[in-house]
């Protein structure tokens, strides 16, 4: 068993976590391209039968939860350290560490926000705050997708409507005007183009982009992007923006084209299927209409206007189901609408279980999650009382296990054996889970007494 609790307190006193946790793990053979002095640590059962993941060691329980996972269920992996005070002291260099890792990856996003030891003995925020950003930069993600029921989502990135070059930020002290870098990579912005309509080509679900050209300078140069790339296949477009950005813009867009290989478009002649142009702010409410008719649907959004939808669909089933709840109450009947939601065939839940996949140029993806209130959490574990008086349930380490599941899939994509063992491994942590919650510590020690390692 691993001694959890010494990790949190080490992380959460600003002690020597690398050397807590380097105490763990035995160094990788593996390095990340261009950094051979990069901190890679490796566990599980390396047996030459499956790919390994490579793991993020962000904060809180993406930390916490990573580590207890990744020990109950003894699959091979690698480990990059990537926690706050380790990205500050590195100058962020850990994110490069991570983000060209040569195999599948599986990425923990954590509050923005952090305070760190300068090295003087000052407490400052966190240079590079989440990392987020920088992150899917020097790691060449162009997109990163999501699914949600009928919906998926295709979000560029980075593709960030401010800077990310403080040199270049300022307000103008007479006007007041902010001034910011844009940060919209063409190349980028056209690889996930192409994902958007290779995805459509190969579901014919219905494509809607979330583009705003007729006000952003950025979206007239990706609206370019996608008429270029429409040109000479067989897609249909029903709505279709009033102006064509490729002929608005075909300067700066053939500049972006010139950076592309040339085969860029090879084999497009032949993908079909229906595209609907849409104004960004319009797709929230045609979003709602495609869950509620079930309409399947794949969306093209900017990485702010992604984000928007994205935190829009893990939130919006909640209240329709609440809301049915009020109109059975106003009508007598005595039933809910938890089951006739699954009943009507809706498939979302509450978004805690959305996956998220970003795709680099190149190289293996990256799965990502993000834990919202990890850092609340721990701190009730470190108080001693997860419940709070019995008013809160201690932490849910299930996303940690589905995250680890879909990547290992994806990683070993016809090992239907390692298939099979994950999910009977979820569907044992299910049963430990069922009924009244267990505290975090009692739940590891029940998981490791439930789940067999793999190969042992």
């Amino acid at each position: 068993m691993l001694d959890l609790m010494n990790i949190a307190r080490t992380e959460a006193d600003g002690g020597d976590l690398l050397g807590t946790l380097e105490a763990l793990y035995e160094p990788a053979d593996v390095r990340p391209d261009g950094y051979p002095d990069a901190i890679v640590w490796k566990g599980g059962n390396h047996d030459g039968k499956i790919e390994p993941v490579a793991h993020s060691l962000t904060d809180a329980y993406a930390l916490l939860g990573t580590v207890a996972a990744i020990d109950v269920l003894g699959l091979p992996y690698y480990a990059v350290p990537m926690w706050s005070q380790i990205r500050h002291d590195k100058k962020l260099e850990p994110l490069s560490w991570f983000g060209n890792m040569p195999c599948t990856s599986i990425k923990w996003s954590t509050a923005g926000d952090a305070y760190v030891n300068d090295g003087n003995g000052e407490r400052v925020v966190v240079m590079g705050k989440s990392g987020n950003a920088p992150l899917r930069t020097q790691a060449g993600v162009y997109c990163n997708v999501r699914p949600y029921g009928p919906i998926t989502v295709v979000r560029c990135m980075p593709c960030l409507p401010y800077s990310q070059d403080k040199a270049k930020f300022d307000v103008d002290a007479k006007t007041g005007i902010i001034h910011s870098e844009m940060n919209t990579p063409g190349i980028q912005m056209a690889y996930a183009v192409r994902r958007f309509l290779s995805m459509v080509n190969e579901t014919k679900k219905i494509g809607r982009v979330a583009y705003k050209p007729t006000q952003a300078m950025e979206d007239g140069i990706n609206a370019g992007l996608l008429s270029w790339l429409l040109q000479d296949t067989k897609f249909t477009i029903g709505r279709k923006y009033a102006v064509d950005g490729y002929v608005e813009h075909k300067e700066r867009v053939d500049r972006i084209i010139a950076l592309l290989p040339d085969n860029f478009k090879e084999g497009m002649e032949n993908w079909s299927g229906h595209i609907e142009q849409h104004i960004s702010d319009t797709n929230y409410g045609i979003l709602l209409w495609d869950l509620i008719e079930q309409n399947d649907s794949i969306v093209i959004a900017t990485d702010l206007d992604g984000d928007r939808l994205t935190d829009l669909l893990a939130d919006v089933s909640d209240p329709l189901r609440a809301f049915g709840d009020r109109v059975l109450k106003h009508v007598g009947s005595d039933n809910s609408m938890r089951n006739l939601w699954d009943e009507m065939g809706y498939t979302t839940g509450n978004g805690r279980d959305m996956t998220s996949v970003m795709h680099r140029m190149s190289g293996p993806p990256i799965h990502e999650q993000t834990l919202g209130s990890a850092d609340a959490m721990l701190l009730r574990l470190l108080d001693g009382d997860e419940s709070m008086g019995g008013t809160k349930k201690p932490y849910d380490p299930r996303i940690h296990f589905v995250l680890i599941r879909d990547a290992y899939k994806d990683a070993n994509p016809d090992n239907k054996e390692l298939h099979a063992w994950l999910d009977n491994a979820l569907a044992a942590f299910d049963e430990v889970y069922s009924g009244e919650r267990p505290g975090f510590l009692q739940g590891y020690e029940k998981l490791k007494e439930a789940i067999k390692p793999w190969g042992a």
